[in-house]
């Protein structure tokens, strides 16, 4: 089968094009014909060497699939031959960008009817970790205000309207242009905010009358934590879930202190491994899709040999919405 594979740390031209063995399903995998691959920050990193855990080489990178399964291993029970599904693979074991993969079937979720793969896969990567960074992470409680970085980002622009969903008074969006503001405004956000000028965060304050935001989602890194952080109002939560920037920042925890401040870090893999909580706030997601009350905002589909393109392309900060692969 084709696959994209990495042999060595580095830019996106260690993205090669490969012939490998299509894998073959035991125990509870199954084995998935990938009709549509998320692509993520993550995989950048992975690529880099700077994952949150190592990455081993050689290494095909992609977590997130939607698709079709075509055989299943002799102890599997809850999925069927034929059926259409979307998955996260697990962290030790991402092998997404490829034409066939396999999935421990208890990560595996049906796709709704009606629901194409293109939309499908655009979901639980990012929508998972919006979803739990508002609230399992960051307790987001109705009449709250949300900050959200990079609002019309994956994550963000599922994050601007989960916000709203779970009861959130006020949105703070900022974006780094005008037109990525306007797709945050699109979805809701009340309050946008351009975080390439200066004074950004006096802007924050301003507009929540001096108090701050109870709830920040950061991943930049670098000075816009320390920006981000000086935003909160008292009892406030800041979820850190990147260091895009590659600026890794260091804090003295005694900040905290005056405004009883909390800094959280988030990493879905640990939500993979309680299965219940995973598959529980998936389907919950997939349901706000498929009735209209969270739209998926897609970004750009692409052949998989021009995966190294695409890599480029998220790494310039000029792309918006979710950026999918096609075997």
């Amino acid at each position: 089968m084709k696959a994209i594979q990495f042999m060595q740390y580095g830019g996106p031209e260690v993205l090669q094009v490969v012939e490998i063995e299509t894998p073959k399903p035991s125990g509870r995998n199954v084995l998935i014909e990938v009709k549509a691959i998320g692509v993520n920050y993550a995989d950048t990193a992975r690529r880099e060497g700077k994952y949150v855990i190592p990455t081993p080489l050689p290494f095909v990178p992609g977590a997130e699939v939607a698709g079709i399964v075509r055989e299943v291993g002799e102890d599997v029970t809850s999925v069927q031959v034929g059926q259409r599904v979307v998955t996260l693979l697990g962290s030790d074991d991402a092998t997404g960008y490829a034409e066939y993969t396999l999935a421990d079937e208890r990560g595996v979720i049906p796709i709704p009817e009606g629901m194409d793969f293109h939309t499908a896969v655009a979901l639980p990567l990012q929508g998972l970790s919006a979803y739990h960074i508002l609230k399992t992470m960051g307790r987001l409680e109705a009449g709250e205000t949300v900050l959200i970085h990079a609002a019309a980002g994956g994550v963000g622009t599922i994050a601007v309207q989960l916000a709203k969903l779970f009861g959130a008074e006020k949105v703070v969006a900022t974006a780094s242009t005008e037109e990525k503001l306007e797709i945050a405004k699109r979805l809701s956000a009340d309050v946008l905010i351009n975080y390439t000028k200066e004074g950004w965060s006096e802007g924050v304050l301003a507009h929540t009358n001096g108090q701050g935001v109870d709830v920040a989602l950061e991943m930049a890194g670098g000075d816009i934590f320390h920006q981000t952080l000086a935003c909160l109002a008292p009892f406030g939560r800041l979820v850190v879930y990147g260091v895009a920037s590659g600026q890794f920042t260091k804090m003295t925890p005694s900040v905290l202190m005056g405004k009883n401040l909390s800094v959280i870090g988030f990493f879905l893999p640990q939500i993979m491994r309680k299965s219940k909580l995973y598959q529980q706030s998936l389907q919950e997601l997939l349901t706000y899709v498929q009735t209209g009350a969270l739209q998926l905002t897609i970004g750009g589909v692409y052949p998989l040999d021009q995966a190294a393109d695409v890599h480029r392309l998220l790494q310039s900060r000029q792309t918006y919405g979710k950026l999918i692969l096609v075997p």
